[in-house]
């Protein structure tokens, strides 16, 4: 499946849009630190789910780029609680952006877990693709 089309990449990618465009309000002492961070580690999220997508061909890779992209997932909601304790973030938009990056790490690990059974996404056997 062409990772444009997964639900968790569109949702991935948005959040990270959403936290870079957050973070350029960040202070200037932390465009270069805790800014930065947060926007690398957000947008690696939708990237490590393109490149695995793109490795089909061996489930093992797909995993392991899952994964990746799992361990960015958690990554960036410790920088976003960072940015929250620093008072560079609101505690409502740390909530609902926790609350979001939640939902995206469940969905990654409901497909990680779907290829590491045999199964690609819409559930067909690895052996159909």
């Amino acid at each position: 499946m062409p990772f444009h089309r997964l639900e968790v990449f569109q949702k991935a990618y948005r959040l990270a849009l959403e936290v870079h465009r957050l973070s350029l309000g960040f202070p200037p002492v932390e465009q270069f630190g805790l800014a930065k961070l947060v926007r690398d580690s957000s947008k690696s999220i939708p990237v490590c789910i393109g490149e695995g997508m793109g490795k089909q061909e061996s489930p093992k890779d797909v995993v392991r780029f899952l994964r990746m992209a799992l361990g960015s997932c958690d990554e960036t909601r410790i920088w976003l609680d960072f940015s929250k304790d620093l008072g560079y973030v609101s505690v409502a938009v740390h909530r609902d952006l926790d609350r979001r990056y939640r939902e995206v790490g469940r969905m990654l690990t409901g497909l990680r877990k779907r290829w590491s059974s045999g199964s690609d996404p819409a559930g067909r056997p690895s052996s159909s693709f």
